[in-house]
């Protein structure tokens, strides 16, 4: 008896023992999974918060920004027009093939226009200093003209000086970037239309092939401005420049044919055959080659 009540009672005390160990781990496991659940879910749910968030920002402006954005757009777009103007030149060949590139720009007689451009590397080999009087003293470029030319414009000078008319010299040689600058500087200040009307884009300048110059009278007024017309000077470069090999390459109402308006300040060395012909006819040097009107 005493035996079966020692093996009840330990049997009991064996199964509370196991009981009590096994509803603790129980909890205790039981309550770290719902621990671990919480987390993951939270861990979830903020993962996904976050991508939620940044797809609303994606997909949502910023108001904050949206000014700056838009101005650098409008910057951008002026940079766009304003600077890649040598880019123009050549989308304009590939589109239309209205702008070709000359293949011998080294010829005095070369015609340069908005359909005739230089190669962008070109730079006359000849290049000398003029040594005729200009209206700045600065020692630069434009004092430069091909050896001809300059020799040709020196006796200009001196033919005019000899009949009582004092002529100074103001823009004669001109590089492929300063024309890149002057021509992107106009384009600020009138715009990409305008400033073509009477400027000319890179590469299609005379002033590029060393052949071609800006003069004024004695006293520098009116330097390469409309006022120039009609002066003492401009009624003796008209009369008397074929006679040293220039033309006035942008005459009166050529506008249409030439692509400029009139400059009697603007003249241009070619030789004297070709430039009695083209100036006793009042013509123009598209005219002599019977090429197609430039048009604006």
């Amino acid at each position: 008896m005493n035996k079966i009540y020692s093996l009840g009672l330990s049997f009991l005390l064996l199964s509370l023992l196991f009981a009590g160990c096994s509803g603790k781990n129980h909890f205790a496991e039981s309550d770290q999974i719902k621990k671990n659940q919480i987390t993951s879910k939270e861990n979830g749910d903020s993962k996904q918060e976050s991508k939620t968030t940044e797809a609303i920002k994606e997909t949502i402006p910023s108001t904050t920004n949206e000014s700056s954005e838009q101005n650098a757009g409008k910057q951008e777009a002026t940079a766009q027009e304003n600077i890649k103007i040598a880019d123009q030149v050549n989308t304009s060949s590939q589109k239309n093939g209205a702008i070709h590139v000359i293949a011998q720009p080294e010829s005095i007689p070369v015609l340069v226009n908005k359909q005739n451009k230089l190669p962008d590397s070109y730079i006359p080999k000849d290049l000398v200093s003029t040594t005729v009087p200009f209206v700045s003293s600065a020692t630069t470029e434009k004092r430069k003209m091909r050896s001809e030319a300059a020799e040709a414009l020196a006796n200009l000078f001196a033919g005019a000086k000899q009949q009582g008319v004092n002529l100074l010299g103001v823009s004669g040689y001109r590089s492929h970037s300063t024309q890149v600058n002057l021509f992107n500087y106009y384009v600020k200040i009138d715009g990409y239309e305008r400033a073509r009307t009477y400027s000319a884009l890179p590469g299609t300048s005379e002033h590029e092939t060393g052949l071609s110059i800006d003069v004024t009278g004695g006293n520098g007024k009116c330097a390469a401005e409309d006022c120039f017309a009609n002066t003492t000077e401009a009624n003796w470069l008209q009369a008397h420049v074929a006679n040293y090999g220039f033309i006035i390459r942008y005459p009166k109402g050529k506008d249409a044919i030439t692509g400029y308006k009139y400059e009697p300040w603007h003249i241009r060395y070619v030789g004297k055959t070709i430039a009695t012909e083209i100036m006793s006819k009042g013509s123009t040097l598209e005219e002599y080659y019977s090429t197609l009107p430039v048009n604006n």
